[in-house]
């Protein structure tokens, strides 16, 4: 069933995003009088089709892209015979290159401003929840990671690349993850220091994206929900109990708890909770994976911020675009053999996962907003084949007035097609490769 979500998920957002593309091509080639002969979102074998006016429209099997077939146009079809006639007016050859730059740009604009509106629609109906840099004032967790970057567990991070830190999200933000010179000011007994990030960070917590996390607020905390016939139950929490002791060992924080309980998996202990203003001393048996059965309930104070219409707008535009500044630095680093491209890169698979095996809607639309911006970002890179490489041809043609011969951008197709394939190849090898090791 968990399989079942997830590539539903990936399905839909796949579906939306590629009908959307493929129909801003579509409107734009019918707009300036070419014939659209076909219009398909997902490859072959065909499932649906229905012919309306002179335009095929075709849902096929394949849920991994889509296509539209626009009239004497060399494309993925490598339909060429048309191409040996006279061109007619109605041909996608037969129009300025201007307008064939405008069809070839339709879908990249569309993903854009598809990408845009959800992210302006989210930031409107949800707001911004964060927690405010001033509650992180017991300092921070540091994981394996977060050691190895200097952190140590108490640091206060009080600010990033000389900014002063104000949400402590921004700790994970792409700035830091991916910038250049990148580091943290923190303040560890009276002093503060600087913490260079490593150029390699996203290398290091891709393997596991719990690992990104690799520091978090050392959170104080009392009990809530208590899990009925729980460990937790059978020796007496109650929701509202603040622990002191466990095994003798003082807590404080929920990461103290969990450490405690790790060394007593699987043993009783004795427990000392806060109940009312009075100690109460209980006895609990720990899990074999040290848990008790309980859900705790941190005492940090998150704030939110709502957003009007005229907020969110400009608000929500700067999270899509960032999505596109992210990817440019991301490459950068692939490039630079900073980080690997087999660790940042995913296919079908890794996207699926990453929309989770549980189904919610802000989730699902901020996943499909970010992929709508990583799509326009990946067509207009000019490789044939791609609408980017269509629109490096056409822009050479402008500019120097001379249009590129159909044997060539026959010949540049093939290419395209053969290096795409093989992209999409390796991602899917890769996501395997990354399930099975």
């Amino acid at each position: 069933m968990d399989i079942l979500i997830m590539a539903g998920q990936l399905i839909l957002g796949l579906t939306i995003l590629v009908g959307l593309h493929e129909l801003g091509h579509m409107l734009a080639a019918k707009w300036f009088g070419m014939r659209v002969e076909k219009y398909a979102i997902g490859f072959p074998p065909k499932i649906l089709s229905k012919k309306i006016g002179e335009t095929e429209y075709m849902l096929g099997l394949i849920p991994l892209g889509g296509f539209v077939k626009i009239s004497g146009m060399v494309d993925e079809s490598l339909d060429t015979e048309t191409l040996k006639q006279e061109p007619q007016p109605w041909e996608f050859r037969a129009k300025p290159a201007w307008q064939r730059l405008i069809v070839m740009m339709g879908g990249i604009i569309v993903n854009v401003i598809t990408g845009i509106v959800i992210y302006v629609a989210l930031t409107y109906n949800y707001g911004e929840s964060y927690l405010p840099a001033s509650q992180a004032k017991f300092g921070v967790v540091a994981n394996e990671i977060g050691k190895e970057i200097g952190f140590q567990t108490g640091d206060k991070i009080v600010a990033v690349n000389g900014k002063e830190l104000e949400k402590f999200e921004d700790v994970y933000s792409m700035d830091m993850l991916l910038g250049r010179d990148a580091y943290y000011t923190v303040e560890r007994n009276g002093q503060r220091i600087d913490l260079k990030v490593p150029a390699d960070l996203m290398d290091r917590v891709a393997d596991n994206k719990e690992r990104m996390l690799f520091v978090q607020p050392r959170v104080p905390f009392e009990v809530g929900e208590v899990v009925s016939n729980s460990a937790a139950a059978k020796a007496g929490l109650q929701k509202g109990d603040v622990f002191k002791k466990i095994a003798g060992e003082n807590v404080t924080f929920f990461n103290e708890l969990q450490e405690a309980l790790q060394k007593n998996a699987g043993k009783k202990v004795s427990i000392e909770v806060e109940r009312e203003g009075k100690i109460q001393p209980l006895t609990a048996e720990v899990n074999e994976d040290g848990t008790l059965g309980f859900y705790h309930k941190p005492l940090l104070e998150y704030a939110t911020r709502d957003y009007s219409l005229g907020e969110a707008i400009p608000a929500g535009t700067n999270q899509a675009f960032g999505v596109i500044t992210a990817n440019l630095k991301g490459f950068g680093k692939i490039f630079r053999g900073e980080v690997s491209a087999s660790k940042s890169l995913s296919g079908p698979i890794g996207i699926a996962q990453i929309f989770g095996d549980t189904f919610n809607w802000y989730k699902f639309w901020s996943i499909v907003g970010m992929l709508s911006m990583v799509l326009a970002f990946m067509n207009f890179l000019p490789i044939p084949a791609l609408d980017g490489g269509h629109v490096a041809f056409l822009t050479y043609e402008i500019i120097s007035g001379r249009k590129p011969s159909d044997n060539f951008l026959e010949n540049a197709q093939k290419v395209g097609m053969v290096i795409l394939l093989g992209l999409m190849a390796f991602a899917i090898f890769n996501d395997v490769f990354k399930m099975i090791f």
